[in-house]
């Protein structure tokens, strides 16, 4: 018995990894794949412009594309899934949940309103309860959830890690991936044998989303974490794979080996898409890296290299897959802990 899905904005980048990631899904059948209306009418395999480096899934190839519309999309499907721009995102997504659907997004837009679930499930799970406060505010029985940014999802899994030691600075660096701005994102001339040192709203995201992600939630409001984040982000010329430098502060000292452990055991969510373990430390100082960490538990796991001490705190670099942990992949891990609470 699966659950049968759409993904809305099929043929982008994000929306072709979702593509990818859902063609062997044993939870989730892809039924249904939309895009704008220059793309409605045609199959996906002539709509998609496929990117990828794995062949376009023959199950996904000749289904038909349709308008991105509530009334567009099967009456059968139970999940749809969000690879839309944040603009667009907006004004598309209330209506299908008005319409009576779920939405797992990866888009950006409303990931800090108070009654939309911004959720890692190994990180905050309990979130998921603000999916009924939603509906209740809204008045619609569909509702949206998120995931957070491709560079906040890199670095909030080894934050709640250590937590327990009391978090109260983080200071972060990032080096990301050209991929996280889309296909046509980052020009050639602007990106080849440079480094962009500045990613408009990016910074704020991660600094914002953090504190949500690792709050507490509180009745039908999540009280944010006290901590204070400060974020450097940077675009640089690597394909996939957001490389953090993370500096961090607690109220009880940390050690290497200390930090080492906490991470190395945070514990796994147990879905299908969750890997075990969550966060892979190496004991290397030049690792991570994109070329040679990206893909590990296939693409979903968070890898951590370098901890040492410094003289306020500990330090780390972490790296995760930017279109399959920082985007598809974590709305469709979030799509599996709905279905594991009931929702779908």
């Amino acid at each position: 018995m699966t659950v049968n899905v759409a993904v809305l904005g099929a043929t982008g980048a994000v929306g072709q990894r979702f593509i990818q990631l859902l063609a062997e899904h044993p939870q989730f059948t892809l039924t249904d794949v939309t895009a704008s209306a220059a793309s409605a009418g045609n199959v996906y395999a002539e709509a998609a412009h496929w990117r990828l480096s794995t062949p376009l899934p023959p199950s996904a190839a000749e289904l038909p594309v349709v308008e991105t519309d509530p009334a567009a999309v099967s009456d059968d499907v139970e999940l749809i899934f969000s690879a839309l721009p944040s603009g667009v995102a907006s004004r598309i997504e209330p209506a299908f949940a008005e319409a009576g659907y779920i939405v797992s997004s990866n888009a950006s837009n409303d990931r800090m309103a108070p009654d939309v679930p911004l959720v890692i499930p190994e990180v905050n799970p309990s979130h998921l309860g603000l999916l009924d406060v939603q509906r209740d505010a809204r008045g619609t029985t569909g509702a949206i959830l998120k995931n957070p940014n491709c560079s906040t999802i890199t670095m909030v899994p080894t934050l709640a890690a250590v937590r327990g030691a009391g978090l109260e600075r983080v200071h972060v660096v990032t080096l990301q991936a050209v991929s996280g701005a889309g296909y046509g994102g980052v020009s050639s001339m602007a990106i080849l044998y440079n480094v962009i040192p500045h990613i408009s709203g990016e910074g704020s995201k991660m600094e914002s989303e953090s504190c949500k992600l690792l709050g507490t939630l509180d009745g039908d409001e999540v009280v944010e974490h006290p901590m204070t984040v400060s974020a450097s982000t940077n675009r640089v010329p690597t394909i996939d794979g957001h490389l953090e430098t993370v500096f961090i502060e607690t109220a009880e000292q940390l050690d290497e080996a200390s930090t080492a452990a906490a991470m190395d055991l945070f514990p796994t969510a147990e879905l299908h898409s969750s890997p075990d373990p969550v966060i892979a430390v190496l004991d290397a100082m030049d690792r991570p890296q994109p070329r040679l960490d990206r893909m590990r538990g296939g693409g979903m796991q968070v890898t951590v290299g370098g901890i040492s001490g410094t003289q306020t705190g500990m330090m780390y670099n972490c790296l995760a897959h930017n279109t399959i942990r920082g985007a598809a992949g974590a709305s469709i891990l979030n799509g599996e802990l709905l279905l594991q609470s009931g929702y779908l």
